[in-house]
């Protein structure tokens, strides 16, 4: 059974196939492709599966949509994997139309999964972007029935319900993923939609509170239900199920696994030992979505009463950038503005300033303990005992070392580059990267290299001049050569 799952439905095609089931999303003739399709779903919808051209053009007018020849179109599907061709001698009324070859066509299984995705992304709605409240009830119900259902034996009792779970806890988390990101673009976006979020402000509090009330009141009942699951037999009600499973082309063993896994999956939702719970993690986002939402509809209250917003202010800051008459004066705004010149955290004083003298190295020295608020904003914490700052001393030591190593590197390729030169020789990997570090910041300088008149540039303790030389020179290196326009290259300590 495993081999025939190899060679039967989705799984024959290949990442290149699958990516070509979109291709008529893309396509010059793409609302003429959506159309065709539209009416073979129409007719599926009908339990009418095989479709001549004829029919499909009797459909696309019952659509209200014109298409002058519909036959180009589908062969073009056809050849893109998304309908299936298939001969129908059956319809042939003459000799002649036999041997015309009349051609029915419908869905691929996979063209029909490419068709509904497309499909489900445009007629996405604000209206999906909604927590389900009112799934825990059914969650307990469909548990313990599932519990009842386990240790009767039933087998189909047990797929049913244990479809319904997995679906549902789909569903919310479906669910729950696009109303957390319809709440950031919502506040990303609040400067221009401030009226439609003070109009729905209410009934989008009112909404989340409610459904993390509801699920703070059903996470211990789902989680008792799922103990009393458990109590009938993990593995019974896994084999139950994979022995009501109707999926042919899949190996009882994979079948045992799958709804082995989607159990684990469901427990791990309500109840988790080593880590934080699927509805605990739900609860935590909801509780902070809340808060984000009442800071959004403070900020958006106060720009409205003052009159002044951030796209107000950010216009009104770059008037000012566009007025200065100098660039030092722009520098001196932006420094004023921003204050990103100078960092505050190192201006905090140790508690014990003679324990540790002013002279020592700040690597050496014991950290100070500074507030989480300063590090993060920049702001100096509130009065009271600051929070400690979590500090990775043994990744501070690793990347101390390598460090340590980097620059010892670097001061051996610069004694190699000082006493050997960069001509007549081949460079090293280490000198390469000195070499070409140095030449970048000469380079940089901007310093025309005419005349006498050189380029240079220096780092760690040597210095590499670029002046001008009435030949080209090379320089060999280990990553190839370097060919300099009528320049020549000196390294001096």
């Amino acid at each position: 059974m495993s081999e025939e799952a190899e060679v039967f439905g989705i799984d024959v095609f290949t990442v290149d196939d699958r990516l070509r089931l979109f291709s008529f999303a893309t396509a010059p003739q793409r609302a003429e492709y959506l159309a065709v399709l539209r009416a073979f779903e129409r007719a599926r919808a009908n339990y009418v599966v095989l479709l001549h051209a004829s029919d499909v053009a009797a459909n696309l007018a019952e659509l209200g949509v014109e298409i002058e020849d519909v036959t180009p179109l589908l062969e073009q599907l056809y050849s893109w994997q998304i309908l299936d061709r298939s001969y129908d001698g059956a319809r042939a009324a003459t000799l002649a139309e036999y041997r015309n070859r009349h051609y029915v066509y419908q869905f691929t299984q996979a063209g029909y999964r490419a068709y509904r995705a497309v499909e489900d992304v445009l007629g996405a709605s604000l209206d999906d972007a909604t927590l389900s409240r009112l799934v825990f009830p059914e969650l307990l119900e469909d548990l313990k029935a599932l519990a009842s259902a386990n240790v009767e034996g039933d087998a189909e009792g047990v797929y049913r319900k244990f479809t319904r779970l997995d679906a549902a806890l789909n569903d919310m988390a479906e669910r729950a993923a696009r109303f957390y990101l319809l709440l950031g673009d919502l506040a990303r976006t609040s400067e221009t939609s401030a009226e439609a979020f003070l109009a729905h402000k209410d009934s989008l509090l009112a909404h989340m509170r409610e459904f993390s009330s509801e699920l703070a009141r059903y996470t211990p009942k789902l989680t008792a239900a799922i103990a009393e699951v458990e109590a009938g037999g993990v593995e019974r009600l896994v084999e139950l199920a994979a022995s009501a499973d109707e999926r042919l082309f899949q190996a009882p063993a994979e079948r045992l696994a799958d709804w082995r896994h989607r159990w684990a999956g469901l427990v791990h939702w309500f109840r988790s030992e080593d880590a934080v719970s699927e509805a605990e993690r739900l609860q935590a986002g909801t509780t902070s979505a809340i808060s984000a939402v009442l800071a959004l509809l403070r900020r958006v209250t106060e720009a409205r009463r003052g009159g002044v917003s951030r796209e107000s202010q950010l216009r009104h800051l770059a008037t000012w950038f566009t007025g200065v008459p100098s660039d030092e004066a722009a520098h001196a705004l932006f420094a004023a503005t921003f204050n990103l010149g100078r960092p505050r955290h190192v201006g905090v004083a140790h508690p014990d300033p003679e324990l540790v003298p002013p002279r020592r190295s700040w690597w050496e020295a014991p950290p100070v303990e500074i507030s989480r608020t300063l590090v993060e904003t920049g702001k100096t914490a509130a009065p009271g005992a600051p929070a400690r700052v979590e500090r990775n001393d043994a990744g501070r030591r690793r990347l101390r070392e390598r460090q340590l190593a980097e620059q010892e590197a670097n001061r051996a390729a610069a004694r190699d580059l000082t006493e050997g030169g960069v001509y007549g020789r081949t460079l090293s990997e280490a000198e390469t990267e000195l070499l070409l570090s140095l030449l970048d910041l000469a380079l940089s300088a901007r310093v025309p290299v005419s005349g006498v008149t050189g380029a240079s540039g220096a780092a760690h303790g040597v210095k590499l001049t670029l002046r001008p030389n009435p030949e080209s020179t090379t320089v060999t290196t280990v990553r190839g050569r370097l060919h300099l326009d009528r320049l020549t290259l000196t390294v001096t300590s």
